[in-house]
């Protein structure tokens, strides 16, 4: 029997408190880390988590190009893009998109973890990777964020 005083709490918008938190992926690898981000970014993390609410914390990734992919899945991996013309199908392996624009590689895998719908797109645009160790939220103050690596 449920008692009245039990009753699911359905989170608004403006009653979520969005944190900062900054990730240093030196040495990470890239799916695990990955799943970690999204969570974070989506609200999983807090107790009051509701699907339809943005109610993620927002989150600074330094170091992406130090990050880690096992050495047959990197020569193996592809990324794919569509210009819009007739044939125009790009295509970038790993090594060319470590060398040329390594933030990419953990926005793409952060982003595919996420909904493919308005609220993910919205989700998304919490996420700050930057290749180097620095970043220009020092004035956030965001908070180091470790994850647990096997």
């Amino acid at each position: 029997m449920i008692t009245p005083d039990k009753q699911t709490i359905s989170v608004r918008e403006a009653d979520v408190e969005k944190k900062w938190w900054v990730v240093d992926a030196d040495g990470q690898t890239v799916g695990r880390l990955a799943s970690q981000i999204a969570r974070i970014l989506r609200g999983k993390h807090k107790p009051l988590f509701t699907p339809h609410v943005d109610c993620g914390d927002f989150v600074v990734v330094i170091n992406a190009e130090k990050v880690f992919m096992a050495v047959k899945r990197a020569e193996q991996k592809e990324y794919s893009r569509y210009t819009g013309y007739p044939g125009g199908r790009r295509v970038m392996t790993y090594q060319q998109m470590l060398e040329t624009r390594p933030e990419r590689i953990l926005e793409h895998a952060v982003l595919g973890m996420l909904p493919k719908n308005r609220l993910g797109r919205r989700i998304g645009k919490k996420l700050h990777v930057y290749a180097g160790d620095q970043h220009p939220h020092a004035a956030q103050k965001p908070q180091p964020i470790e994850f647990k690596t096997k």
